[in-house]
């Protein structure tokens, strides 16, 4: 029986798309195989790590039967890559076994059954679905990701937080050294919800989200927008014809309003490029443990300054236009670099109020975005 006829890169980029989450190693064998279901034309794509099920579905030739099975995803992934992209490509089954065919290629793969794969139940209490286009949430991500714990024994700090309330979407990480704010606003009002989606889950987010919208549509159009639901253990997103169902960190979220600096009084606005590739400069002569570096801030200068074990030094000066106190305050070199290299914005506001207060980055033409690095002995 053929299962499903098509193009080398049609069938590529859909099981791409799902196999993101897919281990190659797993205490269940069958969690590193994709599920094909199969219902005359329709093709159903699904892949699971029993956290996160990702589903896509594709209209392809083939028999008008019914059919299903699991079979390796990367196997497959590493077969279809080693083909032209244009070459036609045939599934068909063989006494468990499926059969890919391209050209004069062909290989025979051990299958498993499709009742073994473990299927992530879906919940029943979700709340109002809201839509925003795929851009503005892969832009927060993209904000914000890099300031998420990575295996914190504070498990609720290893990943990041969605607040929808009203007409807004925020998005929080911390790591507890700094942390990043990044807001969008929604079309329309919707009651408070908040939860905390799983690290893997954001990074396939990212992955996976268009960050342009699809040639002359419009960001509003259904192929460009991504829906969201949360129910009281589960988020689920629906975008680009896949399905994104994944469970949720559990625990209580750091009240993130008071960490964000409020009343300091010394603030400049500087080039983001050029003290970027400063701190980059001074970087290179930093412990390798600890990555500190003194910054001074005083009236028309800002100087960076690094050493490491071996008593070498760098220094760097900008030219500011600053007219506050004079400031000495020591920061993780890393935790600004960070910041700074996944924004693409022109300017960046630093303020500053002593040498034991955490500093406040923004930028000038996004009010939604705010940064907080807490400062470190030197």
């Amino acid at each position: 029986m053929i299962v499903l006829k098509t193009t080398q890169d049609k069938l590529l980029t859909a099981l791409q798309a799902v196999s993101g989450i897919v281990e190659r190693r797993h205490t269940m064998p069958v969690l590193a195989n994709v599920l094909i279901r199969k219902a005359g034309r329709l093709i159903e794509l699904t892949t699971s790590d029993l956290e996160i099920q990702v589903r896509t579905n594709l209209d392809l030739d083939g028999d008008d039967s019914s059919f299903a099975t699991t079979v390796g995803a990367r196997k497959v992934i590493d077969i279809l890559r080693s083909m032209p992209s244009d070459q036609l490509i045939t599934l068909s089954d063989n006494q468990n076994k499926l059969i890919l065919q391209g050209g004069k290629s062909r290989f025979s793969l051990q299958t498993m059954s499709s009742e073994d794969f473990p299927l992530v139940q879906e919940a029943a209490d979700f709340g109002p679905t809201f839509s925003v286009p795929q851009k503005t949430l892969k832009n927060l991500i993209n904000q914000v990701h890099f300031a998420m714990a990575v295996q914190d024994i504070r498990y609720y700090l290893n990943g990041i937080l969605f607040v929808a309330e009203g007409k807004n979407l925020t998005l929080v990480a911390t790591d507890g050294h700094r942390l990043a704010l990044a807001r969008a606003t929604l079309d329309s009002d919707i009651p408070k919800q908040e939860v905390i989606l799983p690290r893997k889950t954001v990074l396939e987010l990212q992955r996976l989200l268009r960050d342009s919208e699809k040639s002359s549509e419009e960001p509003t159009h259904p192929d460009n927008a991504i829906e969201m639901r949360f129910a009281g253990n589960q988020a689920k997103f629906s975008f680009s014809g896949m399905e994104f169902v994944s469970k949720l960190v559990e625990g209580k979220f750091p009240d993130y309003n008071r960490v964000i600096p409020k009343n300091h009084q010394n603030s400049v606005t500087l080039s983001r490029t050029l003290l970027l590739s400063s701190l980059q400069r001074a970087s290179i002569l930093t412990s390798e443990k600890f990555k500190g570096i003194r910054v001074n801030i005083e009236p028309g200068l800002l100087r960076i300054a690094s050493t490491n074990a071996e008593q070498e030094e760098a220094k760097e000066e900008i030219e500011i236009d600053y007219g506050g106190d004079e400031i000495e305050i020591g920061f993780n070199v890393l935790y600004l670099i960070d910041a700074l290299s996944n924004m693409s914005n022109d300017m960046v506001t630093i303020e500053l109020q002593d040498t034991n207060s955490g500093a406040l980055i923004t930028i000038p033409e996004e009010p939604g975005f705010k940064y907080v690095v807490m400062p470190m002995r030197i």
